[in-house]
């Protein structure tokens, strides 16, 4: 039996078959598909181009603010083409108003969480890729609680379009802003719903009306190493920031804190990581959640330095380290702070750029690791 992980869940890499699927959206559909919609709907194609500008341009979804639509086919149109996704159960506020966790019930029934996170330098998004979460990681909240579903290109986009008209409209504490990063921190493993992430980043980076015009450097994808979907990343042509989920430099450990390593070794990750580098020359963040005498020894500082330095030192590489965040039942607590500094020392002295990420909304259950989107 696992030391680490007394009860290790099934790694889980599809949904159930037969579930139904959200209702259509705008930001489900290609320019082509578009032009079908408004035919169906027995109106010009430009009708579609004018729900668009409102919703990727103007961050709107109520009707009564679409005035440029024809009153008598108004809430018809925008009834088929901006269905609500995404229904609000509850919000909890951290950091005086600055950090906000959004619940979310899908048309299903299934709950997904959303962060927004601003800073004074930036807002970011947190969002959500799943339903849960298939890859079973012991010390993550989602993760043990199993996978529901794959989330639409749509359901994806409409957790940032909710934050960024917020944002724009003074909601968020600090007044009127932009938000200007999207990170796959959320609930899910993204890669596993790869269509739908690839559609919901493409859609955030195309120009109005087609999309958010949101920069791809600003786009974090997170892994916990689906290897043969990063080297598809690779090739998509989007410069989005790629975030490898490493937590250990050796399989014998990375087996039972991330599942997923019995399919995709660590060397195989980390050049995964390394080919995406080399491709589209953006630095990979590699995500390390420091976890008190599990994976926060010197050693492993050690061996983590020489596992990121063996592909060279020419800045392909960040190291993120995560304070661990309590989840409820969880044997394991966050790293002593001295063992935290000597692991950055360690590392450092190795030549590779280590921060401390901020543990922003720990207090409301939203920081990493903690998002299990229940009602109580």
């Amino acid at each position: 039996m696992s030391t680490v992980n007394p009860n290790p869940l099934p790694l889980v890499f599809e949904q159930k078959r037969g579930r139904a699927k959200p209702p259509r959206h705008l930001a489900d559909l290609s320019g082509d598909e578009r032009v079908a919609a408004a035919a169906a709907l027995g109106e010009p194609a430009f009708r579609v181009k004018q729900v668009a500008q409102h919703y990727y341009g103007r961050l709107e979804r109520d009707p009564a603010n679409m005035t440029d639509l024809p009153a008598a086919s108004r809430d018809r149109i925008v009834a088929e083409l901006l269905p609500t996704l995404l229904n609000p159960v509850r919000t909890m506020e951290a950091d005086k108003g600055a950090t906000v966790k959004n619940l979310w019930k899908l048309f299903d029934g299934a709950l997904v969480e959303s962060v927004l996170m601003r800073y004074t330098d930036r807002a970011t998004i947190c969002v959500s890729s799943q339903a849960g979460c298939g890859m079973a990681c012991p010390f993550c909240a989602t993760g043990q609680g199993g996978l529901q579903r794959n989330m639409s290109t749509a359901e994806i986009v409409d957790q940032v379009v909710d934050a960024a008209g917020k944002m724009a409209r003074g909601e968020i504490a600090g007044g009127p802003g932009r938000l200007s990063n999207v990170v796959f921190m959320g609930m899910g493993e993204p890669m596993a719903n790869y269509k739908a992430v690839i559609g919901a980043v493409r859609r955030m980076v195309a120009p109005a009306p087609d999309g958010l015009g949101m920069s791809a450097r600003n786009i974090t994808v997170s892994t916990v190493g689906l290897v043969p979907r990063m080297k598809q990343l690779a090739d998509e042509g989007i410069p989005v920031t790629l975030a490898l989920s490493l937590h250990a430099p050796d399989d014998e450990l990375r087996n039972e804190l991330v599942p997923i390593n019995t399919r995709w070794s660590v060397h195989e990750a980390v050049e995964a990581a390394w080919e995406y580098a080399q491709k589209t020359k953006r630095r990979v963040s590699i995500e390390y959640a420091m976890i008190k005498d599990i994976n926060d020894q010197a050693w492993r500082a050690d061996l983590l330095g020489d596992v990121l330095q063996s592909y060279g030192d020419w800045g392909w590489v960040h190291v993120n380290l995560i304070p661990l965040n309590p989840t409820p039942g969880s044997m394991w607590t966050a790293s002593r702070p001295e063992d935290e500094r000597e692991f950055v020392r360690r590392l450092i002295a190795k030549g590779i750029p280590t921060t401390v990420r901020d543990t922003r909304g720990s207090d409301i259950d939203g920081a990493c690791g903690q998002l299990a989107a229940t009602e109580v």
